[in-house]
């Protein structure tokens, strides 16, 4: 027997109910198709560029240190960088079948052993697996403390080097798209950006460091460490010039524009 519900208000409950289910099980349908594609795209044997960094969220309020892009000239970009794999990590990468990508001309020892490169996609939540176990692959700290020091010479300011072997980073997010198509490719792409912030305390060499950094940014001579707002993150343009897409994650998680392509 149907019990009839009187009040108008348990009417209304019952169809937002009955909405919100409908809402749920549509959203839970489209995220099984959209998974069972993903399946799908790495169960098919096709090549997929793999790319995992480390960068650095410089910020004080809404202003955020990017640094020139000796690969990218003209746009600015969060400091950081692929991580390098380590000469005990070349075996087993060798048996996930990864090849390195080639290099721009004059920036191949730059870019020795740096984590970009090519997996079969049969191989990729092995790769994935490998790189978590941390083995064979610098830290974040070693990695964002040898981008810093060979950035810092690029932009200019050789003399913050030496404040760079003590810092210490904090993580924030980390961020992870694909492997999907990109614009361009024949191939797909897995990138992971993982997020930290230099560790302070209120005074100390770190803080120092910091400060200095965020003074130069703010220096209308110095052309080559720039401060930023969100919004010209967003808007993916300063005055200085572009603003890399992998700084939208210095802010969350979502990307707002694509990748600025390197230098051949």
């Amino acid at each position: 027997m149907k019990t009839a519900i009187a009040d108008g208000s348990s009417e209304v409950t019952v169809v937002v109910e009955i909405v919100a289910g409908l809402i749920t099980s549509a959203m839970t349908a489209t995220a099984a198709v959209v998974w069972r594609y993903r399946v799908r795209m790495l169960a098919q044997p096709r090549r997929v560029r793999v790319s995992f960094s480390a960068l650095l969220r410089i910020r004080d309020d809404d202003r955020y240190v990017l640094f020139h892009a000796i690969n990218r000239p003209g746009s600015y970009g969060p400091p950081g960088g692929a991580y390098k794999y380590l000469s005990d990590g070349e075996a087993q990468l060798e048996r996930l079948g990864f090849k390195d990508e080639p290099k721009p001309t004059g920036l191949i020892d730059h870019m020795r052993h740096d984590l970009r490169g090519f997996v079969d996609s049969r191989s990729v939540k092995k790769f994935i697996r490998w790189f978590d176990s941390g083995t064979g692959r610098e830290s974040a700290t070693e990695c964002l403390r040898r981008e810093l020091a060979e950035e810092l010479a690029e932009v200019g300011h050789p003399e913050l080097i030496d404040h760079v072997a003590s810092l210490e980073f904090t993580p924030l997010r980390v961020v992870q798209t694909g492997p999907r198509q990109e614009p361009g490719t024949d191939y797909l792409h897995l990138r992971r950006f993982e997020v930290y912030d230099i560790a302070v305390a209120p005074t100390g060499a770190a803080a120092q460091f910091k400060q200095r950094l965020l003074e130069l940014a703010e220096d209308p001579t110095t052309h080559l460490i720039v401060g930023v707002g969100a919004t010209d993150i967003e808007y993916g343009r300063c005055t200085a010039g572009l603003i890399g897409g992998q700084a939208a994650f210095l802010i969350g998680t979502k990307r707002r524009h694509p990748p600025i392509p390197a230098v051949r």
